[in-house]
């Protein structure tokens, strides 16, 4: 039986949210049917190659040290598309995006793109590149209502554009009752832990997380935090710790390949952002039964039923959280329905399955074609 050979392209694969996704979709796709292959550009940024490769993924590594670099590969993916045989390209973000949009006009394979992000938050050249080059692709992929309306809004572009939410997969990210990170923190039993799994960014406002956090423990010693993750920030965000006073109330594990202990560990999963598009760490959260306190950026407006599923605020009012985390710590009845919601939300709408059929849906169709 013919396999028809896919072509991942992004910049990193490290642990952000796009990247996290490719693992976890290369287990669940019929791989009977498809061949899986991977470039991505930055050595350095390399958490996820195991994984794929664990799954097996085909994964290369064509070093850039810049954008610009990374864009002047497009003879080297060419290359490798002709000497592997691929039948389409699927790129992620900007600059992956566009190196696939030469690569498509000089050799006419199908690329597909899925944008993370919205266009508004670009900067203002990655803005203008993306909306001049848009339409030298196949089609492109919203990760949320709101990330497809802004492609829609500032790029209007004559390619196909569809909403296909992210999505997790709820068979892996399922409470087992895993102790080993609170015991590792020494966490009182009865602690509560608020946590966040981030790019140290500035659109995650980990500075003001730690704000909120040092507020709701004022009055609640037995709440302790945990942020994995790692970034550019990360220097300001542990300066703003320090100036605080949480050391020994807020831990930081740095980069996680596997993240399931620490969603263990979590009972509320706080999210301060800015914008999003629609943040695969929070439908992990949700997927492991994780309360849900946060602003309601981007596409978690579209994964939270305010009230229902979990609680938020506007992104403006972000001081809220505080009091959005008491009304939890004040009903612990209400806590547990909270975080049953959770995974039932995620399980019923944001399933990796489900994500993964449309997407093999469209390769098919551009094969066919």
């Amino acid at each position: 039986m013919h396999k028809i050979k896919i072509l991942h392209i992004i910049k990193s694969l490290g642990r952000g949210g796009a990247e996290m996704l490719l693992p976890e979709t290369l287990k669940i796709h019929d791989t009977q049917k498809f061949e899986f292959h991977y470039i991505y550009f930055l050595p350095w940024k390399d958490q996820m190659v195991g994984a794929l490769e664990d799954a097996g993924g085909k994964v290369t590594c064509m070093d850039a040290k810049n954008n610009i670099q990374l864009f002047l590969r497009y003879n080297k993916v060419i290359d490798y598309c002709k000497r592997e045989g691929i039948e389409l390209i699927h790129c992620h973000l900007p600059w992956a995006g566009f190196l696939g949009r030469l690569v498509f006009k000089k050799t006419g394979i199908p690329v597909l793109y899925t944008e993370h992000n919205m266009q508004e938050r670009y900067h203002v050249v990655t803005k203008k590149i993306n909306k001049s080059t848009f339409n030298h692709q196949s089609m492109a992929f919203g990760v949320s209502e709101d990330v497809t309306n802004s492609i829609k809004i500032n790029i209007n572009p004559s390619v196909p554009v569809k909403t296909l939410l992210n999505g997790v997969n709820t068979d892996s990210f399922t409470r087992k009752g895993d102790t080993s990170i609170r015991e590792k923190l020494n966490l009182p039993r009865e602690a509560v832990v608020l946590g966040n799994v981030a790019v140290f960014r500035f659109q995650k406002r980990l500075k003001e997380w730690l704000q909120v956090f040092a507020k709701v423990q004022t009055s609640n010693p037995n709440v302790y935090g945990i942020i994995v993750g790692a970034g550019p920030l990360e220097e300001e965000v542990k300066e703003e710790h320090k100036k605080l006073g949480l050391e020994g109330k807020v831990f930081f594990p740095g980069l996680q390949t596997d993240v399931k202990p620490y969603f263990e560990a979590m009972d509320i999963f706080m999210m301060s952002s800015s914008f999003e598009g629609l943040p695969v760490a929070l439908l992990e959260a949700m997927s492991m039964e994780c309360a849900v306190v946060a602003t309601d950026a981007g596409g978690i407006k579209e994964v939270v039923i305010n009230g229902e599923t979990g609680l938020t605020c506007k992104v403006e009012e972000w001081e809220k959280l505080n009091g959005l985390v008491q009304v939890l710590l004040d009903d612990p009845t209400k806590l547990e329905k909270f975080k049953i919601a959770a995974r039932k939300r995620v399980v019923d709408a944001f399933s990796l399955k489900i994500m993964v059929e449309q997407l093999e849906g469209h390769y098919s169709s551009y094969y066919q074609n």
